[in-house]
């Protein structure tokens, strides 16, 4: 066995290991310590967690993987997952923490006084979030494949197994404890490369500086450099590509944003703190942490865009010779994510952006940021980090996805509908028995993703952007939508969107597929299926303001709990709720 695979073995299982010891410490005894962790969670411990539950395997292994790739165009993702946190942290998550209740579906009952809407709440979680953890099981297999040498089911499994133990043993208490050690590893994983890199390219330490640098003696910059690299193999500009249409690049930057606030994953983060006032506190938090690895990963995503290039052609004409491809190629090769066809039988690499003499006929985008250390030829114990920070970024997100997914069905539809009488005990059995039963569909999902789904967690954003985000927003700032109003706009939500994906299969966002060789002639409005949430979410509002205006206007009780929660923090005991 090699020192790099013994050194990852070492690593990876050194982390899960850290993992189960929080987990069995911080096991939980109540509902309220599975659902937020007890509400008694550090709003600096808590942007932590809330940071490394934000930052999924989309973030850590594909973001950057699809900004090597999109270049200009692969923005909308940092744009719009980071603008939506803004929007959760500012417009929602305080209100939420103040009505002070456990999950998102529970909030839209109370507020629409309707066990329909709760169920309906439910329901739209449930799509949103089980299409999201197929990306996060993908992330879990594609990096034990690679690094353990595992068959992908065997690394699946695995990483299930984990994620069952910790989450199932500690609810959101543990889930907490063990994102707060998972985010130090995922963060020094993403970056300790970034800052090797840059330093070997441009000289400078700072990532976030170095993709604006001149390359290491030269006067040419990066950014120009790459330029030059892409078009001279015909592909388009790295600095100036675009995602389809100007208003399609609009559209799934709002469908990423209003997304991101309406994941209820995320949601439930702001409720395991003691106060609003630490919910805004937490909040804060969380953005730096996030900002860290968010402001990394432009530069992530060009350097290892350049360093690919260069190794397959290192002068532009010279194309390598197969037989001598470096070790880090081969070791991609034997996982099936990178692929080579010799079409004119010369021996060489041929990596252009025409289909038909291209040669490298496989480049998953996914392998970028775990083969960036590789391709750079960095220390061993650097390849083995960030071995541990993908696992750790996909297992994090993955555990709050099922949790929400868990306490759902627990809490809201059973607790909450179907049998409102049972004890704590009881409740807290069968949150463990759907939490067990959500990783195995799950993990089933993660080893055949539905085709509709494959490959991208951005619908996963435009199903919640469709359906949740509208019902929380009209909840806490408008006193006149009804229950009938926020159900019928939900349903009118979610289902124009999902018939929307279904009629199109092409919803991939790879180079070389349709998405950027042109507009698909009944795309509606040039918009594509992954930025169509937007147009759902618009839908949402519309039939629930119609359909509330139509009817009785909403009890007072409801209008005195509105006012309630929408009390400024500051405003004598509002702060301490």
């Amino acid at each position: 066995m090699d020192n790099l695979k013994v050194l990852t073995y070492i690593v990876v299982f050194g982390t899960f290991a850290l993992y189960f010891g929080i987990a069995w410490w911080a096991r939980a005894g109540s509902t309220k310590e599975f659902y937020v962790a007890g509400g008694g969670v550090h709003p600096v411990l808590n942007g932590m967690a809330t940071g490394a539950d934000w930052m999924s395997a989309a973030s850590f292994i594909g973001m950057a993987g699809l900004i090597a790739f999109l270049g200009y165009g692969g923005s909308v993702f940092l744009m719009g997952w980071t603008g939506g946190y803004l929007l959760l942290a500012m417009l929602l998550a305080p209100y939420l923490r103040k009505h002070g209740k456990f999950t998102v579906p529970e909030f839209i009952g109370d507020r629409f006084y309707s066990n329909t809407a709760r169920t309906v709440a439910v329901l739209c979680l449930i799509i949103a979030s089980l299409t999201y953890v197929i990306g996060q099981m993908k992330g879990v297999g594609v990096a034990f494949s690679r690094f353990l040498e595992v068959d992908y089911g065997i690394g699946l499994g695995i990483g299930m197994f984990v994620v069952w133990v910790y989450a199932v043993l500690g609810g959101m208490k543990g889930i907490t404890y063990t994102q707060i050690a998972q985010y130090v590893v995922l963060i020094f994983a993403y970056t300790v490369p970034a800052v090797f890199i840059s330093l070997e390219l441009t000289g400078n330490p700072l990532p976030q500086l170095g993709l604006g640098s001149k390359l290491v003696g030269s006067e040419v910059y990066l950014l120009d450099k790459l330029d030059l690299i892409v078009t001279d193999l015909g592909f388009k500009e790295y600095t100036t590509a675009k995602l389809g249409s100007t208003l399609n690049m609009f559209a799934y930057t709002a469908s990423l944003m209003i997304g991101t606030a309406g994941l209820p994953h995320v949601i439930m983060r702001f409720f395991t703190v003691p106060t609003v006032k630490d919910a805004r506190s937490s909040a804060g938090w969380a953005l730096v942490f996030i900002a860290i690895l968010y402001t990394v990963a432009p530069a992530v995503g060009a350097m290892a865009r350049i360093n690919l290039m260069q190794t397959i052609e290192p002068v532009v004409g010279e194309n390598l010779v197969y037989d001598e491809r470096p070790q880090w190629f081969k070791t991609w090769e034997g996982t099936g994510l990178l692929k080579f066809e010799d079409k004119n039988g010369d021996g060489k690499i041929q990596y252009v952006a025409d289909k038909e003499t291209n040669e490298m006929v496989k480049v998953d985008r996914d392998i970028m940021v775990l083969a960036n250390p590789e391709i750079a030829n960095l220390p061993n114990w650097v390849i083995a980090l960030v071995a541990a920070g993908g696992l750790a970024a996909a297992l994090s997100t993955a555990a709050g996805l099922l949790l929400a997914i868990s306490s759902a069905i627990s809490h809201d539809l059973i607790k909450g509908v179907i049998s409102p009488g049972i004890s704590e005990k009881k409740e807290l059995r069968i949150s463990r028995i759907t939490m067990t039963l959500a990783i195995l569909v799950s993990g089933y999902l993660g080893l055949n993703p539905p085709g509709f789904a494959a490959g991208t967690v951005a619908l996963a954003f435009g199903l919640a952007a469709s359906s949740i985000f509208p019902a929380l927003m009209m909840g806490v700032f408008s006193k006149r939508i009804t229950n009938k109003g926020a159900i019928a706009g939900m349903v009118a939500g979610i289902g124009i969107t999902l018939f929307y994906v279904f009629q199109h299969k092409g919803i991939m966002f790879i180079p070389g597929t349709s998405f950027l060789g042109g507009m698909e002639p009944n795309w509606f409005l040039g918009i594509s299926p992954n930025a169509f949430g937007v147009v759902g979410a618009i839908v949402n509002f519309v039939v629930a303001y119609t359909i509330s205006f139509m009817g009785k206007p909403i009890p007072s009780e409801i209008n005195d709990m509105i006012e309630n929660f929408r009390i400024p923090v500051g405003s004598g005991a509002a702060s301490d709720h």
